[in-house]
């Protein structure tokens, strides 16, 4: 059998083409494919054969295991019971790009290694696919994994079905193997992010302020909190919006009484509230209780990093009755400047906390 070759431009992949190695793919075929790091083979892995005829051609002991890809962050919660912060601070900083997590997987007592590329064709590769994808690099066990498809060529020529030729690789090495099943998570296999990044980036806290539109109330929660840490670079601050749809401002009322305070707020653009940001925040911050309810229906797991930002005023016994901070959208400026006392009041008390 020979190997029918594909080349497709890295920058604009024809999608034609993309569909082509996505059907040899669902077929149960073997795709030899280009990522950021180095070239790999594409198999579905829930395909038996495919998954055995992988093996074979990588030569790869039975009882090791390959890694999958997914085109987006969030996709990982398909395939793994993880639910700590950690795991999501290091994917929003390094996804896509060439980091392996390995992760508790949905079924008891199972493992699974997943990873979002850092290459337009690799990442078209897996949504055309629409299965999930099992993807060593392309080289037999214990050679050199290829840079380029001359070099995979070499040894998998009439081994697999199809091999996309996209150029050259950006990094030349594999990706970073981080395993989240150890007491704490530990590179495995060094590549381009090192053991120090890893827990710089998982041990930073993360503070998240939600309201609906994310231009009033948590804009002053976020810029008030970021003023008082005074830049500390242990801790992130956000805010978001369930509400929000596309990017705009924070309203002239809220960066008028922020700038009151020193404050300038001038450049904050909206950000829809995301299952990621949920996930990697340690403590979320709800306006009110609205807030709340929807932040659990996204991401029920969070529940315990959730609080009403009320729940943490100078005297909560006075807001029995009422524990949401009111939105000032549309009020006179006295209603802003009421609002962000109590905010800053609570932001405060948060402050002890990190």
């Amino acid at each position: 059998m020979k190997t029918k070759v594909l080349t497709i431009n890295s920058a604009l992949p024809e999608p034609d083409k993309i569909a082509e190695a996505a059907r040899v793919i669902r077929r149960g075929g073997l795709v030899v494919f280009p990522t950021e790091t180095v070239y790999g083979i594409a198999a579905d892995s829930n395909n038996p054969k495919a998954m055995e005829r992988l093996k074979k051609v990588k030569r790869r002991a039975q009882d090791k295991p390959f890694s999958i890809l997914v085109a987006q962050r969030g996709i990982i919660d398909n395939y793994s019971s993880y639910t700590q912060p950690n795991l999501y601070k290091l994917i929003d900083k390094y996804w896509p790009g060439p980091l392996t997590v390995i992760v508790p997987a949905k079924e008891e007592g199972a493992t699974i290694g997943v990873r979002m590329p850092d290459h337009t064709i690799a990442l078209r590769l897996v949504e055309e696919s629409g299965c999930t994808i099992a993807a060593p690099s392309a080289n037999i066990e214990g050679k050199k994994p290829p840079v380029n498809l001359h070099e995979a060529m070499v040894d998998l020529e009439g081994q697999v079905d199809l091999a996309i030729d996209g150029g050259g690789v950006e990094f030349g090495v594999s990706s970073t193997i981080v395993d989240f099943t150890k007491e704490k998570p530990t590179v495995i296999r060094d590549g381009g992010i090192t053991q120090p990044d890893v827990d710089r980036t998982i041990n930073k806290k993360c503070v998240l302020f939600v309201c609906t539109g994310n231009s009033c109330r948590s804009v002053m929660a976020e810029y008030l909190l970021k003023a008082k840490l005074k830049g500390r670079p242990d801790v992130e601050v956000l805010s978001a919006g369930t509400n929000v749809f596309f990017k705009t401002p924070a309203s002239q009322e809220t960066i008028a009484v922020l700038k009151q305070r020193g404050i300038d707020a001038s450049g904050h653009q909206s950000t829809p509230l995301g299952r990621i940001m949920l996930r990697k925040s340690d403590l979320i911050f709800a306006m009110t209780r609205v807030h709340r309810s929807q932040i659990l229906d996204r991401v029920p797991p969070v529940e315990k990093r959730v609080y009403l930002l009320k729940e943490f005023a100078s005297d909560p016994r006075s807001f029995e009755t009422d524990m949401d901070v009111p939105d000032p959208i549309g009020q006179p400026r006295a209603a802003y400047e009421e609002c962000m006392l109590t905010i800053d009041e609570a932001v405060g008390k948060i402050v002890d906390l990190l």
